[in-house]
């Protein structure tokens, strides 16, 4: 009996220790605020994408197209939760942001930044190359307050139409990576607009780079669990078995879980993107 005890004891304190090692992540596209999206607009989606994200316990969660009012409502949802980022078109609140939502009771924020994926990366505003629109990496430096490790979280959203700005992003997002974390874990997110066979994805994940990035599906310990498509266009299901959205690592990080989650409502979905989730732990 005693060693009955003893044994569940210590596999009790084995599944405590990994939960405190690990770390849920999520990038979410979560549509940005269009009244002309009828039952889909964003009054209607605003609790279900902040429930996805408590009820999936993300500690990290990178977003895409939000607007300064849809940052400012999920603040109020995630009350747990801070935000670093800025608006992409003035560097404050005007535009879309590619903001970082984080847990503070279980991360500690040491550092954040935005740069443009422009030639000049530091002018707000600008437009990169070709592309239609301009776009942005916001950065953070994180200490798990958990473990006491230090990585970093890169989150962005690239352009949809400019050739030679997709192309050049992913370089210049590999680039960046490299002389901000310096050889540190790093987690980058984002809605890359690019199915894995284009450019985009082939420049980020290119072996032969040693720059290169991880798709973290590609990597985790346990078969991706969803569908594989992550665009949804607020339809009946995904638009088709290609992903746009990502979780990149690089690094010291493993990947324990990789999901797309699909939740619906009454038929409806919270964006026109599902949330890509990994579960990671720093090595």
């Amino acid at each position: 009996m005693k060693k009955n005890i003893l044994f569940f004891t210590l596999v009790f304190f084995i599944v405590q220790l990994h939960a405190q090692t690990e770390l849920n992540i999520m990038t979410f596209n979560i549509r940005y605020n269009n009244p002309g999206d009828s039952l889909d607009a964003w009054p209607h989606r605003k609790d279900k994408v902040a429930s996805q994200v408590l009820f999936h316990h993300a500690h990290l969660i990178g977003i895409q197209e939000a607007l300064h009012d849809q940052v400012q409502d999920l603040q109020a949802r995630l009350p747990r939760y801070k935000f670093t980022g800025v608006g992409r078109a003035d560097g404050k609140e005007k535009g879309e942001y590619a903001a970082i939502f984080y847990d503070t009771a279980r991360l500690q924020l040491l550092q954040s930044a935005t740069f443009w994926l422009a030639e000049k990366t530091d002018v707000p505003g600008l437009k990169g190359w070709d592309a239609a629109i301009e776009r942005v990496v916001t950065w953070a430096k994180f200490r798990d307050r958990s473990t006491k490790k230090i990585f970093y979280h890169f989150n962005t959203h690239f352009d949809h139409i400019g050739r030679i700005a997709r192309r050049e992003s992913g370089s210049l997002l590999l680039q960046k990576v490299q002389s901000i974390a310096a050889g540190a874990p790093a987690i980058i997110t984002g809605d890359f607009n690019a199915h894995p066979d284009d450019e985009p994805i082939r420049v980020i994940v290119d072996k032969s780079n040693p720059l290169h990035l991880t798709d973290s599906k590609e990597i985790a310990a346990t078969p991706h669990y969803g569908p594989t498509g992550t665009f949804n266009a607020f339809r009946s299901r995904e638009i088709n078995d290609q992903p746009i959205d990502y979780i990149f690592i690089k690094n010291a990080v493993e990947v324990l879980q990789h999901a797309t989650l699909s939740q619906s409502w009454q038929g409806r979905f919270s964006s026109d993107h599902f949330p890509v989730f990994a579960a990671i732990r720093i090595k």
